[in-house]
């Protein structure tokens, strides 16, 4: 019977002082009590801590990713391009990239990879440790030139397609480019029209060539091996050594050529795990690969999981629905201005007949966020933020909109940081009497840094001494300790969520770059009719980042001209960068240590009811500068004007 039961199992037996017995109806009241208080428990952790759970799970992500790389590496397996080999040994046949109806299986990338990289061992003066050079759009040799110049020995430079000119020679004088290897003719022409100082190869990704001292990659690539070289040996790399070049902008005025460890590239190989995506997805990517986002955490994820990436040459919102199901898309990468393009596209049936689950990336507005997720209902977001230089990064795991990740307890344990109390006309960190810096409050923007380890090495930037200098802070909280100065301004909420608040210094970004003003504001400066030129980035309802706009002062006795300065633009500079407005002053506003004062301009931007100088606007059409009117400015607020 029941009660034998008990006596037997030990749970009747005397459990008080006095001996006496504890009844089955004891106990279970007992239980019954622990119960509710467990479910009073859980109830407070809900209410208290409604994200305790999901912080968990994510700290334990990224304890099993750290993990699985110190495996590798014991095995031998240690940097990018080695996981990239031991993928396409374990899933041989599976589609690594489909582009333009072209399969490359992960078979097919690491043969042709090899045979750049005997290609270039025979014909080529690159030995291990050179710098070479890639420019080139998003197409599959990108990634087996890549990896063959890597198998080789050499560092790899990124560059824009859209870089020009001046901006283009200083390039590969700051990283040392022994070679450049480009993708069509035509972007050698600026390289060929210039004196060269130093010897450099010059290489075409084709069969043929007809320029003078110009190499065709592809000439003999198929008459080569396909086997590895034997001088390649993973275990001779440094994993904090230099893996990559990619070019940032800058208060310099030209892109600055930060250093990726290789450390860097297999830490952002995780990031798709981390997000949700697995082995059976395929990875729409129309990001430009001279990014971080689209080569090292796009690509390097696709690796990392032995998935399949979509590679598209260049974004389009009219055809992107229509590859997701031509392709069954599953996941894509973003940025802001992505996500805006689509919601602001007609409906179409392809829309909702699509397989996408999954959008990863960075820079979404909320406003265009929450209407992404109203019309989109099945896809989920993956908001997170990075930067280039450093391994700081953050992910919105959680669904909630607007934050750009979290700041836990459990996550600074992997990710330490700090907000800096800062002065908001130098944005300089304020410091105490006794020369230390003051963290924010939780609910107050501040700058964000973050410390230079050997988990978290800032390797600086190429050919930049001074520049590498200016990112760092010393003695911050103690004598000796140092931190990044990421220069983006951040502010933590009383539920740790992270929010992203602006970026200080003279870059503004729009269409998804950053734009260097001082690299703007030289190319306006050389113009004949303009004296002074002052550069920055002003809001515009509806759109991502900030449009460019420039004060300027005219010349003694000149008019404004506004096709040439067109001209001019077109000629030296990436569309994304040019001015969309004009400010005509008589002087420019500067501050007491004699620096250009931009606070002012920014605030009041473009209205014509609230600046009292002429303005005058872009007209891509006409290729001219025209008065900005404020029926104009109603009609670009709206959105009927298009920018």
């Amino acid at each position: 019977d029941g009660g034998s039961w008990w006596r037997r199992s030990g749970f009747g037996q005397s459990l008080l002082p006095d001996g006496s017995g504890v009844r089955p109806t004891m106990l279970l009241a007992a239980l019954g009590s622990a119960a509710a208080g467990l479910v009073a428990l859980l109830f407070l952790q809900r209410l208290l801590r409604p994200f305790f759970w999901d912080d968990v799970r994510y700290y334990r992500r990224l304890r099993t990713a750290g993990r699985a790389i110190r495996s590798r590496m014991k095995t031998g397996v240690i940097t990018f391009v080695d996981r990239f080999v031991e993928q396409a040994r374990r899933s041989p046949d599976k589609p690594f990239i489909i582009h333009e109806g072209q399969v490359l299986t992960y078979r097919g990338a690491d043969e042709r990879s090899n045979r750049v990289a005997q290609t270039l061992r025979s014909r080529s003066g690159l030995s291990r440790g050179d710098t070479a050079a890639l420019l080139m759009s998003n197409e599959p040799d990108v990634v087996c030139v890549w990896f063959g110049l890597c198998k080789l020995g050499c560092q790899v430079a990124f560059f824009n397609s859209n870089t020009r000119a001046r901006a283009l020679l200083h390039c590969l004088r700051s990283c040392g480019a022994r070679a450049l290897v480009v993708g069509a003719v035509h972007l050698l022409e600026e390289v060929l029209l210039s004196p060269q100082e130093d010897r450099m190869e010059l290489w075409v990704v084709d069969t043929s060539t007809s320029l003078k001292g110009v190499n065709a990659l592809l000439e003999k690539l198929d008459s080569v091996s396909v086997e590895p070289l034997p001088m390649h040996e993973s275990s001779s790399v440094n994993i904090l050594s230099n893996f990559l070049f990619i070019f940032t902008s800058g208060t310099t005025g030209l892109p600055k050529a930060a250093r990726i460890s290789h450390l860097k590239g297999v830490m952002s190989m995780c990031f798709l795990r981390m997000c949700g995506a697995t082995e059976n997805d395929r990875v729409y990517i129309t990001l430009p690969l001279y990014h971080m986002s689209a080569s090292l955490l796009g690509i390097g994820g696709c690796i990392e999981l032995g998935a399949t990436c979509i590679l598209k040459k260049k974004f389009s919102a009219s055809q992107f629905w229509k590859d997701c199901e031509k392709y069954n898309v599953t996941v894509f990468q973003y940025i802001g201005e992505l996500c805006r393009y689509l919601v602001s596209q007609p409906e179409v049936p392809k829309e909702s007949s699509h397989s996408v689950r999954l959008a990863v990336g960075s820079g979404l507005r909320p406003d265009v966020w929450r209407d992404f997720k109203k019309r989109f209902k099945k896809i989920q977001i993956c908001e997170s933020y990075g930067l280039t230089e450093v391994n700081i990064g953050f992910l919105n795991y959680t669904g909630k909109i607007g934050p750009i990740g979290r700041a836990s307890y459990f996550n600074k344990l992997s990710v330490p940081f700090e907000l800096l109390k800062y002065n908001p006309l130098t944005y300089e960190p304020i410091r105490t009497d006794s020369g230390r810096c003051v963290k924010v409050s939780k609910g107050e923007t501040g700058i964000l840094i973050a410390p230079v380890s050997a988990a978290n090495p800032f390797l600086g930037y190429a050919g930049n001494t001074s520049m590498s200098e200016k990112k760092l802070l010393r003695d911050v909280f103690q004598e000796g300790d140092l931190y990044f100065n990421t220069g983006d301004l951040m502010l933590q909420d009383h539920q740790d969520f992270l929010y992203f608040r602006d970026r200080i210094g003279d870059t503004f970004r729009w269409k998804g770059e950053n734009v260097a003003t001082t690299e703007v504001s030289e190319v306006l400066g050389s113009v004949d009719f303009l004296q002074d030129v002052n550069v920055y980035g002003v809001t515009i309802p509806g759109y991502e980042g900030r449009a460019g706009m420039a004060a300027i002062v005219l010349r003694s006795d000149q008019m404004l001209d506004g096709k040439k300065l067109y001209s001019q633009l077109e000629q030296h500079l990436p569309a994304y960068s040019w001015p969309w407005f004009l400010r005509v002053q008589t002087s420019l506003r500067m501050t007491e240590t004699f620096r250009q004062q931009k606070m002012k301009l920014v605030e009041e931007g473009f209205c014509p009811t609230v600046v009292r100088d002429p303005l005058y606007f872009l007209d891509a059409t006409e290729k001219d500068y025209v008065p900005l009117t404020k029926t104009m400015y109603d009609r670009i607020v709206s959105g009927k004007i298009r920018l």
